[in-house]
């Protein structure tokens, strides 16, 4: 777990972050959430001491991180940055290896953990072991990115607009598998995002920031139905709940038993906001739903506005 105790962050008579306080939970995702300015970057390196604090405390575990030398304390805390900082001269099994070689971990061990973070992230260690940074497209990289900074196994991973560089669809994908590798492993995860619908897909728990301060902290559902403040709602916009449905699968919504007659049939991994507008466009208030061949339930209209499972 990583607490924040009034934590503050100023530079001459202008403060980047004052009088934060949050606590992430342990195993779960947490996105910090804001426009440019808004203290959420200054935040993230001050928890890896990338940048010092100007007051106030960071908790890691109970611990204060001021305790620990900057370079034990990031050995336990992965690191995914926008520009990924890949290796150029180095293949992507000695970039993914990086760390646990400066680790003096087992180098066969190593090998193994590798191949097996290939895996996880969608990249075949047969194809893609021996390639160099240059002959990856910039999806691809960002994958390699994010298995060099699981290779050790650390407890905490900071990701600093990890997928802000990326194509919409690039991005989509990418969006998708770290999501299933987050369920897997359970790590504790800080994500700075500017995008609203990144925040409210990924994450389990968002803090929205505001010229350095916390203008509210919860799970999404939160800040959309019960938003603090006129800032939060105008920020998230109108369209707040139809983001939400984007990065929630329909089967999340599935009711027991047979839809009405001459319902249209859509598949379990169906985003809700796509299950929404087969609604809309077939005029028809519940759905099938399906994995693969079986029936799973049905969805009706009802349960996609209220946000909610039946």
């Amino acid at each position: 777990m990583i607490e924040v105790e009034h934590l503050d962050k100023r530079y001459g008579d202008s403060f980047a972050v004052q009088d934060l306080n949050l606590t992430f939970p342990e195993g779960q995702l947490t996105a910090l959430l804001g426009p440019s300015g808004c203290g959420k970057t200054t935040t993230l390196r001050m928890i890896n001491r990338l940048i010092e604090p100007t007051g106030g405390r960071i908790l890691l575990n109970g611990q204060d991180t001021r305790s620990l030398k900057p370079e034990v304390l990031r050995r336990g805390i992965g690191y995914v940055i926008q520009q990924i900082g890949l290796f150029p001269h180095l293949s992507v099994a000695q970039n993914v290896a990086t760390v646990p070689d400066l680790l003096g971990r087992d180098r066969r061990a190593t090998a193994q953990r590798v191949d097996e973070l290939l895996d996880l992230v969608g990249l075949d260690p047969a194809v893609y072991r021996e390639k160099r940074p240059a002959e990856l497209s910039g999806g691809q990289a960002q994958r390699v990115g994010v298995a060099r900074a699981l290779a050790a196994d650390p407890p905490v991973l900071l990701m600093d607009e990890p997928f802000g560089a990326l194509d919409p669809l690039a991005r989509d994908r990418l969006q998708e598998a770290f999501r299933d590798i987050q369920r897997r492993l359970g790590k504790t995860v800080i994500m700075v995002t500017h995008d609203i619908d990144e925040a409210l897909r990924l994450g389990d728990r968002v803090a929205l920031m505001r010229a350095g301060r916390l203008e509210q902290f919860g799970t999404p559902d939160d800040l959309i139905h019960r938003p603090a403040s006129d800032f939060v709602r105008d920020f998230l916009g109108e369209d707040a709940t139809l983001r939400q449905l984007a990065g929630r699968p329909v089967s999340a919504f599935v009711r027991a038993g047979l839809p009405s007659p001459g319902a249209p049939r859509v598949q379990a991994d169906l985003n809700a906001r796509s299950a929404l507008s087969v609604m809309l466009r077939e005029s028809h208030d519940t759905l099938e739903v399906l994995r693969g061949e079986e029936l799973l339930g049905h969805v009706a209209w009802q349960d996609l506005r209220g946000q909610g499972p039946a």
